[in-house]
């Protein structure tokens, strides 16, 4: 949207109306064409190539909820990049780790932070988790005419509900459809080979380090079984991203603490290549 302002010194007359609180509906109606689902396509004949991002899990603990993804990104049968970015803050409470096509994905992350951010400032408040999860649900049913053409993008969003004193995680379809997830969830190619490890591994009354532990373990056999998911590159120092959220809000793990982590996997791996097994009844 355009904002020409140098000759009068004042902002037009569109961001002075009072309207939604939706950042969506005031773009909606001002200038629909920036939004990701109204652009239209050029023709092509047979499948877009473009980048994926793969896979996302999310755990929740006694204090919280854990989410992480991997750091590769496919294109057909090319890996077409090693270290994307795939976790991502939504506000101080929240986070969204995307899979699908990865530049829509990022895209619509940096909208519904906006989304998230425009809201605050003009109630004067912030959304529940509840809402924020509707919110991203509506965006993502925006984007169902370029998911119908194979752009389609699928997020995992957990975040830390400041009313119930818990964390929580919501899953999504391509049209918008959401369910809130009781424990784990996982999301994209490789999510069914993570989501048997995590049906194994997880437990109600982790830490926050063994939830961390969890998630590398679910990634690390996802890597092991789909080939668009990369698992911890020990040679290239590449780790997946590991993120949490907690009442004292969003925490990325450092580099170091992922690397500690995916190391002492590693070596425990040398000896069981198959991972943890799970406890006899």
């Amino acid at each position: 949207m355009e904002a020409n302002t140098r000759s009068t010194g004042r902002l037009p007359a569109a961001f002075l109306t009072p309207g939604s609180s939706s950042f969506m509906d005031f773009l909606g109606e001002h200038s629909p064409e920036l939004l990701p689902g109204n652009r239209p396509l050029p023709a092509v004949q047979g499948a877009i190539e473009a980048p994926h991002g793969t896979t996302i899990v999310a755990v929740t603990f006694a204090g919280g909820v854990v989410l992480a993804g991997d750091r590769r990104a496919t294109m057909g049968n090319v890996i077409a990049q090693r270290d994307i970015e795939k976790v991502f803050p939504a506000d101080e409470f929240s986070a969204v780790g995307i899979a699908g096509t990865a530049g829509i994905a990022v895209e619509m992350v940096k909208l519904f932070q906006l989304e998230l951010e425009h809201f605050e400032k003009v109630e004067g408040t912030v959304l529940s988790l509840e809402g924020k999860a509707n919110r991203l649900s509506t965006m993502i049913r925006g984007n169902l005419g370029m998911a119908m053409q194979g752009l389609a993008v699928v997020p995992l969003f957990a975040g830390w509900d400041v009313d119930r004193e818990k964390g929580r995680i919501f899953s999504y379809d391509v049209t918008g459809g959401r369910s809130e997830e009781r424990g784990f969830a996982a999301t994209g190619s490789g999510s069914m080979f993570a989501r048997g490890a995590l049906k194994k591994l997880y437990r109600e009354d982790a830490t926050e380090e063994q939830a961390a532990t969890t998630v590398l373990q679910a990634l690390y056999d996802a890597a092991d079984d789909d080939s668009a998911t990369g698992g911890p590159d020990l040679a290239r120092r590449i780790y997946p991203i590991i993120t949490s959220l907690t009442e004292d809000g969003f925490k990325r793990f450092s580099e170091d603490e992922v690397s500690e982590l995916a190391r002492a996997i590693h070596e425990r791996r040398l000896e069981e290549p198959d991972g943890p097994r799970a406890a006899l009844l």
